[in-house]
């Protein structure tokens, strides 16, 4: 099983930037793809950006051309760098992986981001 553990969630005001990291406990290889999520209070999770393990992006309209998601495969590590934060993208981010031939899932613990306006 693949452990996720996030970090570099926060409080800033609109207008900022915050990049997130999600570290894998196993070589990215071995990863089909990865993405970040996020819930709101009182909404559903929805997927933010999704990564493939050859480095294909995809993005909600919502964050198009202000999130960038990435890999770093010698860090076993997943990026979301965050650019002008609007009040609502506050919400818990939750990194997710999918690997293995039956396409298992593992999910973060996920990390508060809070945009203030």
């Amino acid at each position: 099983q693949v452990q996720l553990v996030e970090s570099g969630g926060g409080l800033v005001q609109a207008g900022g930037s915050l990049r997130l990291s999600c570290v894998a406990s196993k070589s990215i290889f071995s990863i089909n793809a990865m993405a970040w999520y996020r819930q709101a209070p009182g909404k559903q999770r929805e997927l933010v950006a999704h990564i493939t393990r050859g480095s294909s992006t995809s993005y909600a309209d919502s964050v198009k051309a202000r999130f960038t998601i990435s890999l770093d495969n010698a860090k076993n590590t997943v990026y979301l760098q965050m650019n002008s934060l609007k009040p609502e993208d506050t919400a818990v981010y939750y990194c997710n992986a999918v690997y293995g031939s039956s396409a298992k899932e593992s999910w973060g613990q996920g990390t508060q981001v809070t945009v203030s306006s």
